[in-house]
């Protein structure tokens, strides 16, 4: 839980360098009716086997033992410092921020009415920033009533830019 924003996270410092890397603020957000999810984001402290996937040069430039949690690695403060957790209920359709560059939406839009699918959908339209992308799950089709919205760029994946219309 919670590694999704610090994966996306790591590729960014990765391919963009230290001094823009700066720049960049990761909103990792969910309805987190347990309060788990935001100390999961705050901690930034994995088990070792859920980290074994990961290139080895990767976890070790980024991944230090959590001295508090024996066999728990946990993510540097460069990378933790990029991400920040926002409580949010897609379902009220309201952001709680806008101008992003990029929406990652996984593992939500499939457990929502085709109706409140395409809400949500254009709440992530207008809380993107001019050219923004939005990038969602691969069993999730575009609901045709908001399919004008955005021009999906890679042909094999749900990978979209955003389309500025006047409404």
């Amino acid at each position: 839980m919670g590694q999704e924003p610090y994966t996306i996270a790591l590729l960014l410092r990765e391919n963009m360098g230290q001094m823009i890397f700066r720049n960049v603020k990761i909103f990792a957000s969910d309805l987190d009716p347990s309060d788990t999810f935001g100390k999961i984001i705050k901690e930034g402290s994995y088990p070792k086997n859920e980290l074994q996937r990961m290139p080895k040069d990767i976890f070790e430039k980024y991944f230090l033992p959590d001295e508090n949690k024996p066999g728990n690695y946990r993510v540097s403060d460069e990378i933790k410092k990029r991400v920040e957790f926002q409580k949010h209920n897609l379902l009220m359709f309201e952001p709680f921020r806008d101008n992003f560059s990029l929406i990652v939406c996984k593992n939500v839009l499939l457990h929502f009415t085709e109706e409140d699918r395409s809400k949500v959908i254009r709440m992530f339209h207008s809380s993107l920033g001019d050219g923004g992308f939005f990038l969602t799950e691969h069993t999730q089709k575009m609901p045709e009533d908001v399919e004008h919205l955005f021009e999906q760029i890679v042909p094999n994946a749900h990978v979209y830019r955003k389309i500025s219309v006047k409404e």
